[in-house]
């Protein structure tokens, strides 16, 4: 029997829970913006609170009404189960930003489509930006993607929480397709090393970029050797 309350994450008050939408890019349509907007009335949600990470949070949720509120969301709703990747969030990139070097918002729809369902030691947060100016936190997410106009820069291992870290640099002047490849990489290198529940900023703290470099990077094409010596 499914627990009424699976895939959403308790409140402060021990009694209500939220549960959060899957809105790859920070894109939104109207459409979409009808049905959150619908499913809030309809169950009396007291607050409904775009996150720092692009998404939207429907947060008070009576618990009998969880698995209800999950349902009419449908693709939107993104049931917290297990660690996973969070979210990828974008800057306006080359759609709409004058500084735009790539297409971040391209990129993000890539890679949220790409880890989607994957599941890992910790939660995992990807940022992109379009442009070394950093609108999509790129230095301080797990695995953070910049534009520049000779291709994408990859980061590794960054956090803005109560330890922060800056990420570190991978690699630079990447095609969007090296770019995904090397983040998969990253990742499926961080899921097979990793303890229970480290995140990326203190597993690279405990393994080292040395170690990441002669395990990983030298393996990969796309990153000169000399550049990971």
């Amino acid at each position: 029997m499914t627990n009424t309350t699976e895939g959403a994450i308790l409140q402060r008050d021990g009694k209500t829970y939220a549960v959060t939408t899957r809105i790859p890019a920070g894109i939104v349509t109207p459409e979409q913006l009808e049905k959150i907007a619908g499913v809030g009335r309809k169950y009396r949600i007291p607050m409904l609170k775009i996150t720092s990470g692009q998404r939207i949070a429907l947060i008070g949720i009576e618990p009998d009404n969880v698995q209800n509120v999950i349902h009419e969301l449908g693709p939107l709703a993104k049931p917290e189960t297990a660690p996973c990747v969070k979210f990828v969030q974008a800057c306006l990139g080359t759609d709409m930003c004058r500084y735009g070097n790539q297409d971040s918002i391209g990129l993000a729809r890539a890679l949220d489509g790409q880890f989607r369902d994957q599941v890992f030691p910790a939660k995992i947060k990807i940022g992109v930006s379009g442009c070394p100016r950093c609108c999509g936190e790129s230095h301080t997410r797990d695995i953070g993607i910049m534009g520049t106009n000779k291709g994408w820069t990859v980061f590794f291992g960054g956090n803005a929480g109560t330890r922060p870290r800056f990420a570190d640099l991978i690699a630079r002047n990447l095609s969007a397709t090296e770019a995904l490849d090397c983040a998969q990489r990253l990742a499926d290198y961080y899921r097979s090393r990793a303890k229970p529940y480290e995140r990326t900023a203190r597993f690279m703290e405990r393994v080292g970029i040395d170690t990441l470099k002669s395990e990983l990077l030298t393996l990969l094409p796309y990153i000169p050797v000399e550049k990971v010596k």
